[in-house]
């Protein structure tokens, strides 16, 4: 008995030592899918942003005489080329270290439009409902009604392709999933005891909806925005190589498969290369995801 009373005086004690906040951190840390998924961001973002200095060679510039040279493990390879260069005779590494910036601007260009859209949307429908409701469930059905590949390959195609027509596009054609979760969690929260005292003092619904809502759904809208990059990533990539994305020259690994398929078979590396990087990327961003969403879960931090 006397041990029995001691663990049950003992636990909370020890359960309220430890904040939420703590908790997390110690999650996180034990978490390797989170840990790796975000070494590899870092370590991409990192890259992006000093492109110009680890690049060997400028990515633009084009040697007729340095054509289809092959990666410097192969026996005709050089280590003035490390990886190689493409059927312009341009640096394969330059050009893949400047690919991520085409494919991270993309990706986080995108994800924020369908953040804004997404959120803005299924705030207002799960708040309001009524009438509201009615109108963005109408929205999003017809959204997913439409085939996003397809109708993103026209609208570029009508509008033009350039980098900002791209993140515009992609953006625009995906927000249902910040729709679906932040409805859910709104109708879920205006309900409880702090949003009524809220309109009890006289806040409006838009005081309500900045104040109380949305710092609540942050979690949540962390996480749905890790997984649309990766989405944003591969749909740009998508478009790319089907030619109607990035164009020539600039460097987009979606492009670089597109220009390396049709030598894939004798020069593989001009297809493996930019598909390993464009993994990479999407893998770590679905990889940091997973981790905040089992770290923001109250199941996750168990």
């Amino acid at each position: 008995m006397t041990q029995t009373n001691t663990f049950s005086v003992d636990a909370p004690e020890e359960a309220a030592a430890v904040t939420p906040r703590q908790m997390m951190r110690r999650t996180a840390l034990s978490h390797t899918g989170f840990k790796i998924g975000t070494g590899l961001i870092v370590a991409l973002v990192l890259i992006a942003i000093f492109a110009p200095l680890i690049a060997p060679h400028d990515p633009f510039i084009q040697s007729l005489s340095s054509r289809m040279m092959p990666p410097v493990w192969d026996d005709a390879g050089t280590w003035e080329h490390i990886l190689g260069t493409d059927q312009n005779g341009r640096d394969y590494l330059s050009r893949l270290i400047y690919g991520t910036r085409v494919s991270i601007s993309i990706g986080l260009g995108a994800a924020s439009i369908g953040l804004i859209i997404g959120v803005t949307l299924g705030v207002a429908a799960g708040y309001f409902g009524g009438w509201v409701d009615h109108v963005v469930s109408f929205a999003l059905t017809a959204q997913l009604a439409l085939p996003g590949l397809l109708l993103a390959m026209a609208l570029v195609f009508i509008i033009g392709p350039s980098i900002w027509v791209v993140i515009g596009i992609i953006g625009v054609l995906h927000w249902t999933y910040y729709l679906v979760v932040t409805r859910a969690a709104t109708q879920r929260l205006r309900s409880l005891d702090f949003v009524a005292a809220s309109a009890a003092s006289g806040a409006s619904s838009l005081q309500i909806i900045w104040h109380e809502i949305i710092p609540n759904l942050i979690p949540q809208i962390i996480v749905i925005f890790t997984f649309e990059l990766g989405i944003a990533i591969l749909a740009e990539a998508s478009l790319s190589f089907l030619g109607v994305g990035i164009q020539p020259p600039t460097p987009s690994w979606g492009l670089m498969i597109a220009e390396g398929k049709e030598a894939m078979f004798y020069r593989p590396w001009l297809v493996v290369l930019p598909g390993i990087c464009l993994f990479t990327l999407v893998i770590g961003a679905n990889l940091m995801g997973d981790g905040l969403r089992d770290i923001t879960s109250p199941e996750g931090r168990n």
